[in-house]
């Protein structure tokens, strides 16, 4: 369940008294301010004239998860110029005994550049913002799905240039590691090659299309791995459950990125080595159920990272 920051407010005043009564917080010039340890300036919870922080709600958070939702581990992503005051808060909350029984952990990210190098800006300056970032990218994405594919019906485009230009922008962010910065680039962005969303969805729409040609409802027999190509596809696909801990335990989702590009270019060299559909059987059957088990790992890669995968492009 989603919380703004104002379902907190009526528990922002109990917060500082909380703090005060425990000696945590102490009064500076009518505001009231935590003293944390390493750090030459304090953590400020209420101004003087009453008004409280993003420190008071961040505590009053941390206090509301631990105590009443019972979290174990408690993950904040944010700029990682933010770096002091989630460590003032984190050192507050545990000094309050708010934390006890919770892990509070930080995850920043780095900046997103320009071209130029610099912070992405509009031309006039100004921040850009999502929404006009995502329909652009649906407009590039749109262009490009109609110049590769014509004859599909305009409103199947359109739902594909959103899959494809949606999953670009997070791909893109997701992809690099999240602590550095990153420049943002659409003809990267939206390319069919390299490590894109793109290439990910082209690879997942390729052996929905191996099917669609196969004419295969309902998938049979056993497994035979008899090309180095087809072992190293089939290894690396029991390689997920490793990324995916990986991940949970670094917090850095460009492992499932990294993950699921070697998929998919060791299923490209699987498929222009290992022909399929015109295989004798039983290698037949053998080589579209490893098609089968790509799409599988690539679909909950893709699922777990937010981006659709729809079956044609």
């Amino acid at each position: 369940m989603v919380r703004g920051e104002s379902f907190y407010n009526d528990r922002l005043q109990a917060v500082v008294d909380e703090l005060l009564q425990k000696g945590i917080a102490t009064r500076s010039e009518g505001a009231i301010v935590v003293n944390v340890p390493g750090f030459e300036a304090p953590l400020l919870i209420q101004k003087s004239d009453g008004s409280y922080l993003y420190g008071t709600t961040d505590l009053a958070a941390i206090e509301f998860r631990v105590a009443e939702l019972h979290a174990g581990r408690v993950i904040y992503t944010h700029d990682s110029r933010q770096f002091q005051h989630f460590s003032q808060v984190f050192w507050t909350a545990r000094t309050a005994g708010w934390a006890d029984h919770a892990e509070l952990e930080y995850a920043p990210f780095g900046t997103m550049l320009g071209e130029d190098g610099k912070p992405f800006k509009t031309r006039s300056g100004d921040t850009v913002k999502l929404k006009d970032l995502l329909d652009e990218a649906e407009e590039r994405a749109f262009v490009a799905v109609t110049s590769k594919n014509p004859a599909l019906p305009e409103g199947q485009r359109k739902q594909i240039a959103h899959a494809v230009g949606v999953g670009a922008v997070k791909y893109a962010d997701l992809s690099k590691d999240r602590v550095s910065d990153y420049e943002f680039s659409w003809d990267r962005m939206l390319s069919l090659e390299g490590n894109t969303a793109p290439y990910l969805q082209y690879a997942h729409a390729r052996i929905k299309s191996i099917f669609r040609k196969a004419g295969a409802n309902s998938l049979s027999g056993e497994l035979r791995l008899e090309s180095s190509h087809e072992q190293a596809l089939a290894k690396h696909i029991l390689r997920l459950g490793e990324v995916l801990r990986l991940v949970a335990r670094e917090l850095k989702p460009h492992h499932v990125c990294a993950y699921l590009h070697e998929l998919a270019t060791r299923f490209s060299g699987f498929y222009e080595n290992c022909p399929v559909i015109q295989s004798p059987e039983p290698l037949r059957s053998s080589r579209l159920l490893l098609c089968d088990l790509t799409a599988r790992a690539l679909e909950r890669g893709l699922d777990l990272l937010g981006i659709e995968h729809p079956d044609e492009m």
